[in-house]
């Protein structure tokens, strides 16, 4: 039984290394055209997570397929129930990939503004939807005594959630910025940093305010800690960046992030998925797991890879760890339209 506990908070580690990682990663993407004033400056953003846009979302397909072999009844009726959630989600996704890879295909501004506001709009949607379904799982849904989901896409549209969708989006713009003001230099730098300065205490608003319902929603001592330092530490960030201490402000962001992922899981926790309708109908670490045999060979597998891909993730942050500057960037070769 030990395993099944395992696994939960193997699964909440990957949550909390895919919002660390892709939380800078959207924020970046939305502020695309806010912080890249020009050309030069977008080409700037882009090129700071360049290199680990797409490994950082290595976590998400591992924490999909690790729910997946982990807990298939949760994967069944998570990904069941929030299906036109998730789809929009993976919409955005795709596009937003999309987007990143055939921005320089073109020479024209036209093509160039097109893609740039496709990175714009997704990674907003996505740093809302993400806080919204999480919100949603944490609040429980409306599950039958099959644990089969009985709502439809308006009931996750509900107020709690639409607030942890703000306190996720405020936060990640926060969290870009402060990646923005620690990888850049100048003008750009600059520009980051009075993002960071304006929106950090939005994020310290909204997170007080959605992990303080979540108290009254489903909350305990431990999730209640957490809560508490998960804002302090934005506090901190903020007053970190307003010191110009780009490094820390950065890790405290980070540490914020992480810690309000821990509170959800510890606002679950024993529940998987709670139920709406009966407490009695919600999933478990128990009866949503696997068999011992398929959680023990998952063991074995994450043990010997698990080490290797974070080494080599660790690797690629610290070859690319360097400032970029406009400097380091070329001009655009630009076509004139032919009439």
């Amino acid at each position: 039984m030990w395993l099944n506990y395992l696994w939960f908070v193997l699964i909440a580690v990957l949550w909390i290394g895919y919002f660390v990682l892709e939380g800078f990663d959207f924020g970046v993407g939305a502020l695309l055209r806010l912080v890249g004033k020009d050309e030069k400056g977008r080409r700037v953003l882009i090129n700071t997570i360049g290199p680990v846009w797409d490994g950082n979302e290595v976590w998400l397909l591992t924490a999909g397929g690790a729910t997946f072999a982990a807990f298939p009844e949760w994967y069944a009726s998570m990904f069941s129930g929030f299906y036109g959630a998730l789809v929009v989600i993976l919409v955005c996704l795709i596009v937003r990939g999309v987007a990143f890879e055939y921005r320089g295909k073109g020479h024209t501004d036209v093509w160039r503004a097109r893609w740039d506001f496709s990175i714009l709009i997704t990674s907003w949607l996505l740093a809302l939807l993400w806080g919204v379904a999480f919100g949603n799982v944490v609040r429980g849904v409306p599950l039958d005594a099959d644990h089969e989901f009985t709502g439809n896409f308006f009931t996750l549209l509900n107020p709690f959630a639409l607030i942890m969708g703000l306190c996720t989006l405020s936060l990640f713009v926060t969290h870009g910025a402060i990646y923005l003001a620690l990888k850049t230099t100048s003008q750009v730098r600059q520009r980051a940093r009075s993002v960071a300065l304006s929106v950090g205490p939005v994020a310290v608003i909204l997170m007080a305010l959605a992990v303080g319902w979540q108290q009254f929603v489903r909350g305990n001592m431990v999730s209640m800690a957490v809560g508490v330092l998960a804002v302090g530490a934005v506090v901190v960030a903020y007053l970190l960046t307003r010191a110009g201490r780009d490094g820390w402000a950065f890790l405290a962001s980070a540490i914020s992030t992480a810690l309000l992922v821990i509170g959800w899981f510890a606002s679950l926790y024993p529940d998987v998925l709670p139920s709406t309708t009966d407490p009695a109908f919600s999933l478990n670490v128990e009866n949503a797991a696997s068999t011992p045999y398929t959680l023990t060979v998952m063991s074995w597998i994450a043990l010997l890879f698990v080490p290797l891909i974070l080494a080599y993730q660790a690797w690629s942050y610290w070859v690319f760890r360097k400032r970029i500057s406009v400097n380091h960037i070329p001009e655009s070769p630009t076509q004139v339209p032919v009439h």
